[in-house]
């Protein structure tokens, strides 16, 4: 017998839908939408957007917005601990409030319950409903559920004593998520700390040269998207370097033909050269370097360089993360719809210079903080990966309950 049978053993569960459950309306905004005069001001409130809803059932600390006073009397006001749900964008955001506010249009407001009902259990199987549901929802690019379509969704009511039970089941689950993503972002701040620290060299001197100096740099080759297959040789398109690289890798994600490669000549990062992005929608974007460890070459976009010298590989692919190596290229970047660098603006980089010794061990300390704060098979992320699963598990087991057929 499982969990939620023993749970339910002997108890009567009803179904309704959300429109037996409470009333609920949407909120509103005056128009013109946007226009300044009803923003801010003596007496503003906040104001509660999709963005303002997180992914924890609570709002955000401080909303983006605050509603003016002239705005107010025409908006929907939402007193706190009123559970809420984003209708709009990203769909099916529950939370319920901490501190009274005024809701925007793309959100519905659940009030007036029709039924006892513990109001964190609704707001969980509210949740769950939309997790669902926003698969079937209408639009491409932004997906909306309308107020006749939720309302029509059905939930399963167990006895109040149950639904308390699932709901400390729960909350512990997510409080334990919770206050992993939070040791997880004050590593994650120990770490950028750390890492400044690693190069500055205030106590010894170290001399500084720049990157040409001791090193070389070869631009890559262009492929496409297109190109890309799911075996063959390695490459990296510059847009991964965002998305899927650290600090170092053995492996690619992608891979070309070997055909492709022979054809368009395409250029070749080795094992013990840094890849360095040189493209991207933000000056902060660019500049980040990975250390190719890989047992063989991997082929680089046109968007990158390969950096090739005596220093340790890991050494160089760190100091490129910090704030003094982005000090330092932000001058050589230009800016547009994407911004880039060239060659002849990373090769005037300063980096210190101390022993192999030296490096070895700055990169053995940066290591462990990356592998605590980045690594997806030993650090937090992977603690909090695990959670995840164990959370979706008696989610799905406690909230998902079985629906007598009816003739």
């Amino acid at each position: 017998m499982s969990y939620l049978e023993k749970l339910l053993e002997g108890v009567e569960v009803e179904w309704k839908t959300l429109g037996e459950v409470a009333t609920f309306r949407r909120g509103s905004f005056p128009q013109p939408y946007g226009e300044s005069k009803w923003y801010n001001g003596e007496g503003a409130m906040p104001f509660v957007q999709v963005v303002d809803v997180g992914s924890d059932m609570k709002l955000v600390h401080d909303t983006k917005n605050k509603i003016s006073k002239l705005a107010q009397s025409n908006s929907v006001f939402v007193p706190k601990d009123t559970v809420i749900v984003t209708l709009q964008g990203s769909i099916g955001r529950v939370a319920i409030t901490q501190y009274d506010s005024y809701v925007d249009r793309t959100l519905a407001i659940f009030e007036g319950f029709q039924i006892e009902i513990n109001k964190k259990y609704f707001a969980y199987q509210l949740e769950e409903k939309f997790r669902i549901e926003k698969e079937y929802a209408r639009g491409s690019t932004i997906k909306t559920i309308t107020k006749e379509e939720f309302s029509k969704f059905s939930i399963p009511i167990p006895p109040l004593t149950v639904q308390k039970e699932i709901v400390s089941i729960l909350d512990k689950f997510t409080e334990l998520s919770a206050e992993l993503s939070a040791e997880l972002s004050a590593r994650n701040k120990q770490y950028a700390f750390y890492r400044e620290q690693s190069f500055c060299f205030e106590e010894v001197e170290v001399e500084r040269k720049e990157l040409k100096e001791i090193g070389e740099f070869q631009r890559g080759k262009r492929f496409v998207k297109d190109d890309i297959i799911s075996d063959g040789v390695p490459c990296i398109h510059y847009g991964e370097m965002y998305t899927h690289y650290g600090t170092w890798a053995t492996e690619s994600k992608s891979f070309l033909s070997e055909e492709l490669v022979k054809k368009k000549n395409l250029r070749i990062a080795e094992n013990g050269d840094v890849v360095i992005v040189a493209a991207g929608e933000t000056i902060e974007d660019i500049g980040l370097g990975t250390a190719w460890l890989g047992d063989e070459g991997v082929v680089i976009h046109d968007a990158c360089f390969s950096y090739r010298s005596p220093l340790n590989p890991k050494y160089v692919a760190y100091f490129t993360r910090t704030k003094q190596f982005h000090d330092q290229i932000k001058k050589h970047i230009s800016s547009g719809k994407i911004s880039a660098i060239n060659a002849r603006g990373l090769e005037k980089v300063l980096i210190p210079v101390p022993s192999p010794e030296e490096q070895e061990r700055i990169v053995t300390i940066l290591d462990k903080f990356d592998i605590l704060t980045t690594s997806i098979s030993e650090g937090l992320p992977k603690e909090i990966e695990l959670r995840k699963k164990q959370y979706e598990y008696y989610r799905d087991l406690l909230l998902t309950f079985p629906q007598k057929q009816t003739a």
